[in-house]
């Protein structure tokens, strides 16, 4: 890695179960929402729909229901594929197995110019950034940090559903992000990141077919007034990407949140695939102006549905399917 010396600071981002989360109420948003337009409101009712299930932690009951919605979700949606890697990792807090799941989704598989868009589903084990020590081994409900990244995808899915793409789109929503320990350096083995790693070390692209030509991964997307400035690992090996996808941003409408600054360099779900030689940039609010670095939700009880912005959710989605639909 190029910038270890100024990046050791980095840090990741990385109960209750309904079996049907909102689906009414999802499909009564969907009716009114045309296709080539991204909603807010459907993509919030996604977000809401996960949080529904409890923590989704790797393992619990929860978890399971959640990616199992999530393949069914994509199947309904119309993908040409979609599939199921699982494995196992190593916990690193608690060194026992950890099963892995991660779910692929493809549009358009038969074509060459690819994009591949990643959010992990799974939430953060404990709440080990609340003041109160009494609560650090509660889980999260992980609205914003699991959450928000799959509720913008599967609306970009469904608008697919309803007008298929050019380019071949794959979305990727990996598990095992937010078990990881702090104190990670980027040129070390990664105890975050956990779903990503296995996938980029396990996927034959000679069978599966056509690698992406970028993956863009969207991780706490949907806080209140986010901002989403440059993250340092994505700029510094990707620029070019970078600048694309801002100026995709600024010709969507949404300039004043893709902020053409300089953010904080985050060990996440993107740093696998670069370490693979796939040239892969990270969404992720790394600046807040509340905190100077992540929201101030990371982490903590206050990761609820009642913090996620439909606007913020919207800012990056609409860009998103600028993107698809234009070009990249």
């Amino acid at each position: 890695m190029i910038l270890v010396a100024a990046m050791m600071s980095s840090a990741s981002c990385s109960g209750k179960v309904s079996s049907t989360p909102a689906e009414q109420n999802i499909e009564e948003i969907v009716a009114e929402s045309p296709g080539n337009m991204f909603s807010a409101d459907t993509s919030f009712s996604y977000v809401k729909a996960q949080v529904d299930f409890g923590p989704r932690t790797p393992g619990s009951e929860a978890h399971d229901a959640c990616a199992r919605w999530i393949v069914s979700e994509l199947k309904r949606h119309g993908a040409d594929t979609v599939m199921v890697q699982r494995g196992e990792v190593v916990d690193p807090v608690r060194g026992s197995k950890l099963p892995v799941s991660n779910i692929l989704g493809r549009y358009n598989p038969q074509a060459k110019d690819r994009l591949m868009l990643v959010a992990h589903y799974d939430t953060r084990p404990w709440a080990d950034e609340e003041d109160n020590p009494d609560l650090h081994n509660t889980p999260i409900d992980g609205a914003n940090d699991g959450g928000s990244g799959v509720g913008v995808m599967l609306e970009l899915a469904r608008q697919l559903g309803i007008e298929s793409p050019e380019i071949g789109v794959d979305f990727l929503f990996v598990d095992a992000e937010d078990s990881g320990t702090s104190g990670d350096h980027p040129d070390a083995n990664l105890s975050w990141a956990l779903g990503s790693q296995y996938w980029v070390e396990n996927t034959d692209y000679s069978r599966l077919a056509l690698q992406p030509r970028l993956v863009i991964v969207l991780d706490m997307v949907g806080g209140l007034n986010a901002r989403f400035h440059r993250e340092q690992f994505s700029t510094a090996y990707y620029p070019a990407e970078v600048n694309r996808v801002w100026a995709i941003a600024r010709q969507a409408g949404y300039g004043d949140r893709f902020v053409n600054e300089q953010g904080g360099p985050i060990l996440d779900d993107h740093l696998p695939f670069i370490r693979k030689g796939i040239p892969a940039i990270d969404i992720v609010e790394s600046k807040s102006s509340a905190t100077g670095s992540f929201p101030a939700t990371w982490h903590t009880l206050s990761d609820n549905i009642q913090n996620i912005s439909p606007e913020s959710l919207k800012a990056v989605g609409a860009t998103m399917l600028h993107l698809i639909r234009t070009g990249f």
